[in-house]
């Protein structure tokens, strides 16, 4: 028999990834917010500078011995990482200019099959039918997706406009894809850096790196960022706190008690959570092909994950969801 402390247990990992995955759904409507004023480079900056404010002290005092025993090889691949993280950040950030927040979002979260596809030639990881299945139906998925703003269904047909009037929306799309891959180049590298490195000292390292990048890139570019109105670094502060510290800390948290099955399921959980969302405050509603194509494209996460799920324990997916957060 279980007491009502063993229950209360068992329900809030259940409890803090729902919460988890709220917070981070949040990215991109506060990143829309955001820039009505600022540039995206600048809520890219913002967002990982804030963060890198609250990590760096504590993995300075608590880690720092972690980091002092990294070669120089090690060194190298962690500033790669970060580069991979800021790329990360500015092109998807500025494909939530440029289109849909379901488009932007869906196509940024297929980084776990990419990963899946490199890892054999990377990481020597063999890979897997399922993984090559998820990939063909998300990239299928992709494609509806991308020409979800060139063609419409008009009374039982699809009518296609000329590619040039939507090449902004098809421009942010490949953006948000190539938020993707760079995530995928900063998942692979943290593979091989964790086993050094624990959470903290990673994500603290790698968020200053990029942070420091993207400052440096905001400043050659004479961007400004002390003239906006007050509400707008209310944004900016909520993106570096929300979805990147309390929601990254709770899921993280989280996925250390809970099956790993459960773990590839919560993948789809911010891009779901953000299209409610964007409806709600954005009045933003995906067009009936984005619609399909998304669910394709989660459907294809779905298929590539669960083999993994099946094969390997919930540490493995701590560490790879953790990683695959950037965007959100």
């Amino acid at each position: 028999m279980h007491t009502s402390g063993q229950r209360s247990k068992r329900f809030q990992p259940v409890l803090a990834t729902t919460a988890g995955i709220l917070f981070v759904s949040t990215a991109s409507i506060f990143t829309r917010f955001a820039q009505q004023e600022a540039p995206s480079i600048v809520i890219a900056a913002a967002r990982l500078v804030i963060a890198s404010a609250v990590l760096l002290p504590i993995a300075w005092v608590r880690y720092r011995q972690q980091w002092q025993s990294l070669t120089r090889a090690d060194l190298l691949k962690g500033c790669l990482s970060g580069v991979f993280l800021a790329l990360h950040f500015a092109t998807w950030i500025n494909s939530l200019e440029l289109t849909s927040v379901a488009s932007s979002v869906v196509l940024v979260t297929t980084t776990p099959l990419w990963v899946a596809l490199l890892s054999p030639f990377i990481l020597k990881e063999p890979i897997r039918r399922s993984v090559l299945i998820g990939l063909l139906v998300s990239i299928t998925g992709g494609v509806i997706v991308g020409i979800g703003h060139t063609c419409q269904l008009v009374q039982g047909e699809f009518v296609c406009q000329a590619l040039i009037v939507n090449k902004r929306a098809m421009w942010g799309n490949f953006l948000a894809l190539f938020g993707a891959w760079m995530a995928a180049g900063y998942m692979i590298i943290g593979r091989q850096l964790r086993k050094k490195l624990n959470t903290i000292a990673y994500t603290a390292l790698v968020y200053g790196v990029a942070a420091l990048l993207l400052v440096i890139v905001t400043i050659i570019r004479a961007e400004p960022i002390h003239s906006y109105a007050p509400k707008t670094y209310v944004w900016l502060l909520a993106l570096g706190l929300f979805p990147q510290l309390l929601g990254h800390s709770l899921l993280n948290w989280a996925l250390k008690h809970i099956s790993a099955a459960y773990v590839a399921l919560t993948l789809l959980g911010e891009p779901i959570g953000t299209i409610i969302l964007a409806l709600i405050f954005l009045k933003e509603s995906p067009t009936l092909l984005e619609g399909a194509g998304a669910m394709l494209i989660m459907i294809g996460i779905v298929i590539g994950s669960i083999g993994r799920a099946k094969r390997v324990n919930g540490a493995y997916f701590d560490c790879e969801f953790h990683l695959n957060k950037p965007g959100g």
